[in-house]
């Protein structure tokens, strides 16, 4: 799959081709800051100037693909997105100089590297604050949706206009015949049957560039020969489900058909991907090993003083193709916490948690030991965290399309894990589950890269452990 297909990068094109070019403008505006530009120092000491500008270019971008700019984020506000851009900035210094130490032939001077990263923060800051906050006001700028359906599913879609980053401006509902109406009378549009305007002609007029299909009930009130005639014309026609996995990088899963899992792209799991991702899991898993290996030593020997019970903690998970596996960790709960009540979540401010316990889950050095469990081939270092087969056998009668997420090894981090806050309820584990099946329909290598950087955050900020 084409990664470049994925809504993640899709969505916010232009504002990446921004950043490209500011990367250009900012390279060559600190040639010519530090040294007079086609002078013959530089033409002698740097020259050719274009790879190296290409190369500060993709660092600007990839570094601000890794922060988050181009993600799924409810909007900052603009101080913290002025401070996202300076640390931002600081990562790309620090990455650029650890990549000219490796390859000294795109070295350039670090006057020129500092003079050139002040001007992508100046110019990041100014470019990201017109586009976010001002762009969308522009007519013609943001693409023009229509709602088909006046129900509870677009009700739901109308929401999502103005509380995540989106590209997307909200021209109405359209009303069918026998659709319940949840939404604004405001914005409900009538047409057909001698009552309105036809589906088109409402496109045109509106300029229109799609309309997504929420019909509450489809039987007798499908438009079909409308939307064929406005998908004739250039409109685009789109599922539910598929806008609101673009607009939120999760699945609807509650109202998605089984024919749309199976004609949708995506969802393809092949043997080639997962033996490129078995070689990853496993190079990888070792290194973070070695690197661990104090806190293999020290973390034990605080548990043992910290309060009494086992320094390791089994648990019987449900693993790929539904097999249970033993998960290791550090224990972080006192010793025998469910003796009494028997399988429960965790939940916030879990009195079972020992003080030493809630460090190590927030630091997440109480997943160490599940290293282990990659090297096994239980589990992946990406994927759909593993649950007991207790509440496997629960939230599958409860929640659709449950089973699907085991098509895939468990992970000791994920795509849920670094968008959604820890769960201990039914709401919270199909709110989890829309984005493990969104990576398993997405699933890459560059995703994956994506989801380690980002719980390097989560680590590092201290979010989502409990």
């Amino acid at each position: 799959m084409n990664f470049f297909k994925i809504p993640i990068i899709t969505k916010n094109m232009i504002l990446i081709l921004g950043d490209i070019l500011i990367g250009f403008l900012s390279f060559y505006a600190g040639v010519s800051v530090r040294y007079h530009y086609g002078s013959d120092f530089v033409l002698s000491q740097y020259s050719p100037l274009l790879p190296k500008a290409i190369t500060f270019s993709f660092f600007v971008v990839f570094i601000s693909f890794l922060a988050g700019f181009y993600g799924f984020e409810k909007e900052e506000g603009r101080k913290e997105l002025i401070v996202k851009i300076f640390l931002s900035g600081v990562f790309v210094f620090v990455a650029l100089a650890a990549f000219y130490y490796f390859v000294p032939s795109m070295q350039i001077g670090r006057g020129i590297l500092f003079i050139a990263i002040c001007f992508s923060i100046i110019l990041q800051s100014i470019w990201h604050i017109i586009y976010v906050f001002n762009f969308k006001k522009i007519p013609g700028f943001a693409e023009k949706v229509l709602i088909l359906g006046t129900g509870p599913l677009a009700k739901t879609l109308g929401t999502l206009f103005d509380t995540t980053k989106n590209n997307f401006a909200f021209a109405g509902y359209i009303n069918c015949l026998n659709e319940p109406i949840h939404v604004p009378q405001e914005h409900v549009i009538a047409h057909g049957n001698g009552n309105g305007e036809s589906l088109l002609d409402i496109a045109l007029k509106k300029r229109v560039g799609k309309i997504v299909i929420s019909l509450t009930e489809r039987r007798g009130t499908f438009p079909i020969k409308e939307l064929l005639n406005c998908k004739l014309n250039g409109i685009d026609i789109m599922e539910a489900p598929s806008f609101y996995e673009q607009m939120l990088g999760k699945l609807l899963i509650e109202n998605a058909r089984p024919s749309w899992f199976i004609f949708s792209d995506g969802f393809k799991v092949t043997i080639f991907r997962k033996y490129f991702k078995r070689i990853f899991d496993v190079v990888i898993a070792a290194l973070c090993l070695t690197v661990s290996l104090p806190f293999l030593f020290i973390v034990p020997v605080l548990i043992k003083l910290n309060s009494k019970g086992p320094v390791m903690f089994r648990q019987k998970r449900v693993g790929e193709g539904e097999k249970i596996f033993t998960l290791y960790k550090f224990r972080t709960m006192i010793d025998g916490a469910e003796k009494e009540t028997g399988p429960v979540w965790s939940r916030e401010n879990d009195v079972r948690v020992t003080k030493l316990g809630r460090f190590l889950r927030k630091s997440r050095l109480d997943e160490i030991p599940q290293l282990f469990n990659v090297l096994k081939g239980d589990m992946s270092l990406i994927g759909p965290r593993p649950e007991r087969s207790f509440f496997v056998e629960s939230l599958r009668k409860q929640i659709p399309y449950y089973s699907e997420r085991h098509c895939v090894k468990p992970g000791i981090t994920g795509w849920a894990q670094v968008r959604y806050e820890y769960g201990d309820s039914i709401a919270d584990a199909l709110e989890k589950l829309r984005y493990d099946l969104y990576y398993i329909k997405h699933l890459s290598f560059l995703l994956d890269f994506l989801i380690i950087f980002d719980t390097a955050k989560v680590i590092f900020f201290g979010r989502g452990g409990r």
